[in-house]
C-alpha cells in the first residue's frame, strides 16, 4: 500500500484548496490512500473531497468529532499518545482536548497500527510554510521518521515533479 498524509491549515486559501483536491484525485488514481484529520474545513476536508471514493484513513481525535460518524478515533491511544508527546514542544501545557488533537496526527505519518506504516510523504499548506499548529505536529513527526513534507505554501515546493511526473 502507497500512503499519503493530506493535512493542513484550516485557513487554507480557495485556489489552494481547489488544488489539494486535483492532487488528491490524481493521487487515488496512483493507488495512494489518504491519511488525514477530518476538520471539516481547509486542507483536510479539500483533500477528502478530492479523493472521493479512493481509499482514506480518516483520523479523529474524539467519537463524534465534528459531528462525524466515520474515522478512525485515536485521541486516547496510549501508544500514539507517547509519539505525540515525544514531538511537542508545548504538551504539558495541552488540555486534554488538545493532546487528543495532537494524538491524531501521529497516525496521519506513521497509520495506526504495528508495525508503523510510513507514509510516503505529507502534502501540505501552512501559513508562510512557518508549520505551525496541528499541522506543525505532523511535519514534525515526518521529519523526524524521514517522511518528506511539501508545503504548498513554499516557493521551494517540488511536489508535482517529484510525484506526480
Amino acid at each position: 500500500m502507497k500512503y499519503y498524509a493530506g493535512v493542513g491549515s484550516r485557513k487554507t486559501p480557495d485556489v489552494v484548496r481547489k488544488g489539494m483536491r486535483n492532487y488528491a484525485a490524481a493521487l487515488g488514481e496512483r493507488g495512494y490512500t489518504l491519511r488525514s484529520g477530518g476538520q471539516p474545513l481547509g486542507a483536510d476536508s479539500a483533500f477528502e473531497e478530492g479523493a472521493g471514493a479512493f481509499p482514506k484513513q480518516i483520523y479523529l481525535p474524539w467519537e463524534r468529532f465534528e459531528k462525524r460518524t466515520d474515522g478512525i478515533v485515536v485521541g486516547d491511544d496510549e501508544r500514539l499518545r507517547m509519539i505525540a508527546a515525544m514531538h511537542h514542544p508545548g504538551w504539558r501545557h495541552c488540555s486534554r482536548g488538545a493532546k487528543a488533537m495532537h494524538t491524531r496526527n501521529v497516525p496521519q505519518i506513521l497509520g495506526h497500527t504495528e508495525p508503523i506504516v510510513l507514509s510516503d510523504f505529507v502534502l501540505c499548506w501552512t501559513f508562510q510554510a512557518r508549520g505551525k499548529g496541528g499541522t506543525g505536529q505532523a511535519i514534525r513527526i515526518a521529519r523526524a521518521y524521514g517522511v518528506p513534507v511539501y508545503d504548498l505554501a513554499d516557493e521551494r515546493n517540488t511536489f508535482e515533479k517529484d510525484w506526480l511526473h
